[in-house]
This record gives C-alpha cells, sequence and structure tokens, in this order.
C-alpha cells in the first residue's frame, strides 16, 4: 500500500504551508475502514431492542469510531498501522529517558498536527452525543486521544488515555493548549521542512532520521522541563483515580455498549470483566472479532457511523 499522502511542510515568507488534499479525499479516508458486510436489518432491530431496554447505558469507543472520520488505527485487519508497516507506537520510557526520541517524536507530531486536529466527528460521534442529549448515554469513556467526542458535544465524557490536544511537562505538571506549543515550533523552526511519506495514529507521521536531526524542541516556559503530550502512551498506565471513576460509573449502569474497540488493550478491557462481574447485558459493536466476544449478547459487525444514526435512543 503506498502510503506517501502529500503532507508538506515548507517556510514561505514566514508562514507554513500544508498540503494534505489526498489524505482528505474520501479514498484516503476508506483506506484506514476495514470492509464490513452489508447492514443486517435484523441485526439493527436488535441493537434498537438492547438500546431500548436500557435506561443508563455505559458505552465505551475506541479507534474503531474514529477511522471513519480519517484516523488511522493500529490493529484493524489489514489497514491498521501493525498490518501495513512495521513500525510500533512510542513506549514511555523511551520518551521519557531520550532526548533524541522526544525530538523525533515531536518533529513527526508537529508535521502531523495540522491534519490531526482539523479531523471532524462523523456520524457515530454525533450519535452518541445525541442520546447523551436526550437522556439516554449515562456516561461515555474513549480509548481515544483525537478529541472528536468533545468536538460533537459529548459532555459526560471520560478521555481514558488523555487527548493530544494538550501538553504536560514532565517536570512541573504545567499544561498547555497543544496548538500554542505547534507556534512555538514554528519560531524555533523557521527555515525547517519536511515531507511525511505516511500518517499514523494519533497525529504520528512517517519522517526519515535525516529530516529529524536538525528540528528544535522548546522546554517548558515555567521550569524548563521536557514536553509531553498529555495522552498514556504504551508501556504506561492510567491515573488510578480515573480507573475507579469509571468503574463506578460502570456499576451505575444497566447496561454497556462498546464501540469501534478490539478490546486488545487491558486499560479498557478491564471495565468489561467489571460489567461481567455486575452482570450487565454487553453488545459489541466493531468490525472484526475482539477479546470479549464470548461476553457479549449481541455482536454486529458494522460500520459505527452507518448503523448509530439508524438508532432511535427513545
Amino acid at each position: 500500500m503506498r502510503m506517501s499522502l502529500g503532507l508538506t511542510f515548507r517556510s514561505a515568507k514566514g508562514h507554513w504551508v500544508e498540503n494534505v488534499s489526498q489524505q482528505r479525499s474520501h479514498g484516503s479516508i476508506e483506506s484506514f475502514v476495514p470492509p464490513s458486510p452489508p447492514l443486517d436489518p435484523e441485526k439493527v432491530k436488535e441493537l434498537q431492542r438492547f438500546i431500548t431496554l436500557s435506561k443508563r447505558l455505559f458505552v465505551m469507543t475506541g479507534a474503531g469510531i474514529s477511522t471513519e472520520s480519517g484516523i488511522p488505527d493500529y490493529r484493524s485487519e489489514n489497514v491498521g498501522l501493525y498490518a501495513r508497516t512495521d513500525r510500533r507506537p512510542i513506549q514511555h520510557r523511551d520518551f521519557v529517558q531520550s532526548a533524541l526520541i522526544r525530538q523525533q517524536y515531536w518533529a513527526r507530531n508537529f508535521v502531523g498536527w495540522p491534519q490531526f486536529s482539523s479531523h471532524q466527528p462523523n456520524p457515530a460521534h454525533w450519535a452518541l452525543s445525541n442520546w447523551e442529549k436526550l437522556g439516554k448515554l449515562h456516561w461515555l469513556v474513549t480509548q481515544n486521544v483525537d478529541a472528536l467526542h468533545t468536538k460533537a458535544g459529548s459532555r459526560r465524557l471520560t478521555e481514558l488515555h488523555g487527548c493530544m490536544h494538550r501538553v504536560l511537562c514532565l517536570d512541573c505538571g504545567e499544561q498547555t493548549h497543544r496548538g500554542v506549543l505547534q507556534e512555538r515550533f514554528q519560531i524555533l523552526n523557521p527555515a525547517w521542512s519536511a515531507e511525511a511519506h505516511g500518517v499514523a495514529p494519533d497525529g504520528d507521521v512517517f519522517l526519515s532520521d535525516e529530516q529529524v536531526w536538525s528540528f528544535q524542541v522548546p522546554s517548558c516556559v515555567r521550569c524548563g522541563g521536557p514536553l509531553k503530550p498529555d495522552v498514556v502512551f504504551f508501556g504506561d498506565t492510567v491515573n488510578r483515580d480515573k480507573v475507579d471513576f469509571v468503574h463506578k460509573r460502570v456499576k451505575e449502569a444497566d447496561s454497556l455498549l462498546v464501540v469501534g474497540s478490539s478490546l486488545q488493550v487491558y486499560s479498557g478491557y478491564r471495565f468489561i470483566l467489571t460489567a461481567r462481574e455486575k452482570q450487565l447485558p454487553i453488545a459489541i459493536l466493531n468490525i472484526g472479532p475482539t477479546r470479549s466476544d464470548d461476553l457479549a449478547c449481541l455482536k454486529l459487525n458494522s460500520r459505527c457511523g452507518e448503523l448509530l444514526p439508524l438508532i432511535d435512543p427513545h
């Protein structure tokens, strides 16, 4: 699969130019969504019944809800990062311990940020936001870091793995908006340019080592410490207080719906185990198998954005 998508950044009279037309095309978005069978009317009716009977619905979403917004994921069969490249996500320990790793990460993220931050919610995000407004959705927890649920208006929301739109100092904890950091990158790197040859999940892109070596990374304006996205990298753990909070929301619910997650990561899978202990009915909407198919009373292999808008939350 050819992944050169024309992400080009260069200095032009003090302005930065982005070319992302290919990525925003319908075909490019389609390349991140695995194939699925046509909607089964009987399955739609089964999900409708599940939602109708739910009074305090808990929903957990994963990367599969955002692929339809053009954001690639890691594990989707044939189209996820693991299937199409040998690249692997950054590890927490490597980022914290190595200034070189941080330089490489931030250079790639700088190139990818304008496009990543411009992604918009799709019909699945809007449907869940509407369910909340109508009182159907008790709580929503997402494993995604793309802020698309927030953009869609969801408020009863926990971002389990954080959000790429925030940046933290590893030393003092100072939090800033990612857009502010983008401006600091531009000031520090007025003559730097790079062309990405593919996109990865969570705002990452593919750059060569030669493109990265001269990229300058700013430090915390408060204490001079290293900066990190306010997200849980692989190898790190979710804050205990946040986990406990979500467990409480699961225990308050009377049913659980998984949307777009294979549940391979334990940080999300643990809430399925809590739901099973509480004997809550579980429905799963995900293209392809998941870690909890055997625990679900209903499994649907459909696109989130095609199916969820068909459901009447009343």
